[in-house]
């Protein structure tokens, strides 16, 4: 009953989309064929129709025809745990998007609106874009989500870090969850200071450009308004965040990057649509050819793909168990494997890469302001977002962060003495300190190729931009990292649900094809 009743609802809603697609491009199409227009108009519309027939294709595969999704859909919902974590975990990601925009008290609008069109191309321009694409809030617009999660997820790093350090802090780690309840508190402790001192910078920045209305110029009350509702904003998504992983099903965290991210996407798709002129090569900023639309295309699928690839690539290192004899029984002796991760940090080295990247082109920007000379200008230049020195370093710094939060959160020794007290050993090497070197040894290659692949997705969306005049914003969407986080948190998401169906003896999400990773 519930699965028809949302088969309808979905196929009323998908059904109007498709319908004002293809009637729209089809009314105009016929105009133009009457009284005769542009081709990049007909060239539009025609995308327009061919986007319509595949909502409709999209709604009958998933919800009608016989098909493994349709069967899972129905899995899910026939089973009432399931299908309340998922209505919770929606219900908290609308509320989210809803408090995306509640704007700050004394904000003027339009002249941020005016402001941040003036910065969108340039370097300010793109940190704020990637800004918004790591931590799901949205500087530019300075609504009361405008911090993100960003405050959260750097306390999160730094406690992380500390307890390799800090004998306490790693004491605290080794008491189980208890311990972690503790490092849970003071990483919220943290996240307030480091809100309180993000919005302190922001609202003086907002102020010292003029962004404030004429009479809230200057007032105090309206700082510590502001700096009040960006914390609040950032705590309340942090709730929200920790109430999806008790209740819902995800990574809340996660899934709040996500979601900022995604609903992104049909503006950068409207964009691009809007931009193409139907040319084999534009070659400026404010139009797109035929090559850049083909060079996108192949950048998303590459991206998907790969995405896919590594992140469920494992190498898998074969384990022996020892035999024990338990009067005339003999127990052990099982082979099984120990899977290493190929992208063991996720998505945290470019995130880390990028937020450093920010800081040269703060202080160049700075010198060649103030003295204006030929060098410092030249050094300016050198750091904007898509030149050589700067893809150079950002490349660097993603090798530097993918190496050292593996060397952070692996660790080779302890995995062995575990091995080794479980009875467990690797065959032809000993127990111990062998095993560690070896563990350390193939980790350090599997994680280069990681850290590869992670560089050329994260460099993809400045060198198009530079290269082919495409703007940041589509690029970045369609081919890059934020790409990349949208395909792996799904992934994590699809093998929760995966590891729920399995467990109550149901198919797999995809039929018979059930998803690496998903279950044990």
């Amino acid at each position: 009953m519930a699965f028809r009743l949302f088969r309808w609802v979905a196929g009323l809603a998908v059904g109007a989309l498709a319908v004002w697609l293809i009637a729209e491009g089809a009314g105009d199409v016929v105009a133009y064929l009457r009284g005769g227009g542009a081709d990049t108009v007909l060239i539009n519309d025609v995308l327009q129709i061919v986007a319509g027939l595949l909502v409709a294709a999209a709604f009958y595969y998933a919800l009608i025809a016989d098909s493994p999704i349709h069967q899972s859909l129905e899995n899910i919902f026939s089973i009432p745990e399931l299908l309340r974590k998922l209505a919770f975990t929606l219900l908290l990601l609308g509320i989210y998007r809803v408090g995306f925009h509640i704007p700050l008290p004394g904000l003027d609008e339009q002249q941020l609106a005016q402001f941040m069109g003036q910065q969108q191309q340039g370097p300010f321009g793109q940190v704020l874009q990637y800004y918004a694409m790591f931590t799901g809030g949205s500087l530019s617009r300075s609504t009361l989500f405008g911090l993100g999660i960003m405050p959260y997820i750097s306390a999160s790093i730094i406690l992380t870090l500390m307890t390799t350090v800090v004998p306490a802090l790693e004491r605290l780690q080794r008491e189980g969850p208890a311990g972690q309840r503790k490092i849970r508190e003071y990483t919220r402790y943290l996240t307030v200071l480091l809100c309180v001192i993000q919005a302190v910078f922001w609202m003086r920045f907002m102020m010292s450009q003029n962004l404030l209305y004429a009479e809230y110029q200057g007032s105090i009350r309206i700082f510590m308004t502001g700096v009040v509702g960006l914390t609040a904003g950032t705590i309340f998504l942090m709730w929200l965040g920790e109430q999806i992983d008790e209740y819902g099903i995800g990574n809340g965290i996660s899934l709040l990057i996500m979601a900022g991210i995604v609903v992104r996407m049909p503006w950068a798709i409207t964009s691009l649509r809007d931009q193409f002129n139907g040319e084999l090569l534009a070659g400026s900023w404010d139009a797109i050819g035929v090559l850049e639309l083909v060079f996108l295309v192949c950048s998303f699928v590459f991206v998907v793909a790969g995405a896919i690839l590594i992140t469920q690539g494992q190498r898998r290192i074969p384990i022996q168990q020892a035999k024990h004899t338990r009067g005339r029984r003999v127990y052990g002796g099982q082979r099984q494997y120990l899977p290493l991760r190929v992208n063991h940090g996720g998505v945290l080295p470019i995130i880390f890469a990028s937020s450093l990247m920010i800081f040269p082109k703060v202080v160049t920007g700075w010198l060649s302001n103030t003295f204006n000379h030929p060098w410092m200008r030249a050094l300016d230049n050198a750091f904007n977002n898509g030149s050589y020195v700067y893809t150079v370093l950002y490349i660097g710094l993603i090798f530097f962060f993918a190496f050292f939060w593996t060397t952070v959160q692996f660790r080779p020794k302890e995995m062995a003495d575990q091995l080794r007290d479980y009875g467990t050993f690797i065959p032809g090497l000993r127990p111990g300190r062998r095993t560690a070197e070896f563990l350390e040894r193939v980790m350090e290659r599997i994680t280069y190729c990681g850290a590869a692949f992670l560089a050329v997705i994260a460099v993809i969306p400045t060198v198009v931009s530079a290269a082919l005049k495409i703007p940041f914003g589509i690029s970045a969407f369609l081919g890059g990292t934020g790409l990349l986080i949208v395909v792996s948190v799904t992934l994590d998401l699809v093998q929760r649900i995966e590891a729920n169906l399995v467990m109550r003896n149901y198919g797999g999400f995809l039929g018979q094809t059930r998803i690496k990773g998903a279950y044990r």
